[in-house]
């Protein structure tokens, strides 16, 4: 019978903790590549892993961003409209945090500069950019880390550890859901126009007027993002990938509308549904309700486990109401912190990073074939058929 000791013992969860030191105490100089609100968090993570390093040069086609990480640096940062200028600075390694669009670009010419590179999800624009990057990074000597920080959480590797040690039994459905709500008032300032350089900021996508939906909310415009399955399901199917070892989806199926959110080009109401050989994975979500949040669960014979990015808890088949939870195991930080800390340590170790690139690859493929079955009117085979 499944019990709480035998679930620790049998899967080691007992010698999971682990505490990640970061090394040597040399100061790494670092290049900022889109100084927006994301950058903003990995920054502050980089703050908090008590890895030395110092922004030595920042690039935004936004003045009020590069003005914000100069003033964060001390000073110390050079300031730039574009990004190229940062790679010919004496950086060790670079971070970008740009719109979608620009990912790709952005990272292989890091690459060829001779630069490391953390790359936010998701690390494509496009299924065909997965190659292009993967090819960049294998055949460079550089260390990619993908913006998937589950992979550093450590509540997360616990709970994959379980899994993949059999202690759910036969896991054949893995539920994913995420629900944020764009209807609330945040507050944003007013953006001065006449310190944006929208053209550049455009770069690649077709040319269109500015307008602020656009710059705020760019992940819902088909020209740059994905919507919802590139910006939030990739996170949780990277888990999924991860804790299954299978990152191929045979199949696909999404139904999803513009409910609430005319302007957008993306749905903002989505169920999904992605075969893999021996289990299916299942997507939902709103941008109009924020109840719940987002979370897996993976379903097993024996067992089901639930995650978020608090904690995760382990539920027994045939357990009385008071033996549920079998075990809960909480998070004691920010998954980001790790992930940043982790990307520093391979810097100097040259080791292989916790989210190389072909998770990040594989990652946002799946949502790229979510959306390719959408516009396919629901449904599409992978490798697609023609």
């Amino acid at each position: 019978m499944l019990t709480r000791r035998s679930f620790l013992v049998t899967t080691g969860l007992t010698a999971l903790a682990s505490t990640r030191v970061f090394g040597a105490n040399d100061t790494i100089r670092v290049g900022v590549i889109g100084a927006g609100e994301r950058m903003k968090g990995l920054l502050n993570g980089a703050d908090q892993s008590g890895g030395a390093y110092q922004i030595v040069a920042v690039s935004d086609v936004y003045g009020p961003h590069r003005d914000a990480v100069k003033e964060r640096s001390n000073g110390v940062a050079t300031t730039h409209l574009d990004y190229r200028e940062v790679l010919d600075k004496d950086v060790d390694a670079v971070m970008i945090a740009a719109p979608d669009h620009w990912h790709v670009t952005m990272a292989v010419d890091a690459l060829k500069a001779g630069k490391d590179v953390y790359l936010e999800k998701p690390v494509t624009h496009t299924l065909e950019q997965g190659a292009t990057l993967t090819r960049a990074v294998r055949s460079s000597k550089q260390i990619l880390q993908c913006g998937m920080q589950q992979r550093s959480w450590t509540h997360f590797r616990d709970a994959v550890d379980l899994i993949q040690a059999g202690s759910l039994g036969r896991v054949v459905q893995v539920r994913t859901y995420w629900w944020q709500n764009y209807q609330r008032s945040w507050p944003k300032k007013p953006v001065d126009q006449q310190q944006l350089d929208w053209k550049m900021w455009l770069g690649s996508a077709p040319d269109q007027p500015f307008t602020d939906e656009k710059f705020f909310h760019w992940r819902w415009f088909w020209n740059f993002g994905g919507g919802a399955m590139t910006d939030l399901f990739t996170h949780w199917i990277d888990v999924a990938h991860w804790a299954m070892k299978s990152d191929q989806p045979r199949r696909a199926q999404m139904l999803a509308d513009k409910y609430v959110f005319d302007e957008w080009d993306c749905p903002d109401t989505i169920q999904a549904a992605f075969r893999y050989p021996g289990f299916d994975v299942i997507y939902e979500g709103m941008m109009a309700s924020s109840i719940d949040d987002g979370g897996l669960e993976f379903r097993g014979t024996e067992a089901t486990l639930k995650i978020n990015r608090g904690a995760f808890s382990v539920y027994r088949e045939g357990a009385a109401r008071d033996e549920n939870p079998l075990m809960t195991e909480h998070s004691l930080r920010d998954g980001t912190i790790d992930h940043v800390e982790n990307f520093f340590k391979c810097v100097k170790s040259r080791k292989e990073p916790n989210a190389p690139v072909e998770t990040g690859v594989t990652a946002a493929a799946a949502g790229h074939i979510g959306n390719l079955a959408f516009k396919r009117g629901g449904q599409t085979d992978w490798p697609a058929r023609v």
